[in-house]
């Protein structure tokens, strides 16, 4: 079965339960769900019902797809995404993100937890992605081009919308909510970096490092999706002054940072209608 006609059926099947004419996504990251209480929830459907969805297995990463309304504005969340290291493909791994944009979604937001190398971040801080440096193994786009998803050879030159991360910016000064830049890098995971890796990664221009969104970043540009997205520091990763990294203390932080990233994003698509 190709991967229009899989479309084609995940479409429908969310369609015939109820969501249609969304106008904007949100992909959560590890630890981060309070956007949640900012949404007028209509209905929340199971990754393992949709066909042709993979299944989270990560145990921070709920796996529910929801769908709602914040203000006037019909907004489809992913609570929880798919990794490179669970064992999917690259195209399973970026189904939703064109399962999305069948839907109508017309803006996609993204948010991650990801370890800060830039010395200036601290534990908690919103970076917003400004560019992005890929060192997972492989590309969503490999393998037999649908000429319906988009075009073979995909421009980069600007990955993350202009427009809506302006807007992001505007919000964070409108709700006094302090937000950085910097440019992230994706690798394949699940193992944290050596002190060697993290030194290599700062000195290649990578001010964050994570495991997820370069591929869903990749495959919006492609399909013609608006695309902004920000990372939560939850650890410090100075090679220098290195400390074992604690990942219910990773979870922690990312609660903690989620308190200003959910109303940053609630805010922004709260006023998509304006």
């Amino acid at each position: 079965m190709n991967l229009s006609t899989q479309i084609q059926l995940s479409g429908t099947y969310l369609k015939n339960n109820g969501i249609e004419n969304a106008e904007a996504a949100v992909v959560l990251g590890t630890g981060l769900n309070k956007l949640l209480k900012y949404i007028n929830i209509r209905q929340t459907i199971p990754y393992s019902d949709i066909p042709h969805f993979p299944e989270a297995t990560v145990e921070f990463h709920k796996g529910n797809l929801i769908y709602g309304q914040i203000g006037k504005t019909s907004v489809l969340v992913m609570q929880g995404r798919f990794h490179y290291y669970e064992g999917y493909t690259m195209q399973q791994i970026t189904f939703p993100i064109r399962v999305m944009k069948a839907l109508g979604v017309k803006s996609l937001f993204l948010s991650n937890a990801a370890g800060g190398m830039n010395p200036e971040y601290k534990k908690s801080d919103l970076v917003l992605i400004k560019d992005h440096i890929n060192l997972q193994p492989e590309s969503p786009l490999c393998g037999i081009n649908d000429p319906e998803s988009g075009k073979r050879f995909v421009d980069m030159s600007c990955p993350y919308d202009k427009f809506l991360s302006e807007k992001l910016k505007a919000e964070s000064r409108k709700q006094g909510i302090s937000v950085k830049e910097g440019t992230y890098v994706a690798v394949s995971g699940p193992n944290l970096e050596a002190r060697a890796e993290y030194h290599y990664l700062r000195n290649i221009g990578a001010d964050m490092v994570g495991m997820s969104t370069v591929p869903e970043v990749i495959v919006a540009n492609e399909i013609g999706l608006p695309c902004a997205a920000v990372s939560v520091i939850t650890d410090e990763c100075d090679p220098d002054h290195l400390q074992p990294a604690d990942i219910n203390d990773i979870i922690a932080t990312a609660k903690q940072a989620d308190e200003k990233l959910s109303p940053l994003f609630a805010g922004i698509i709260g006023r998509q209608d304006k």
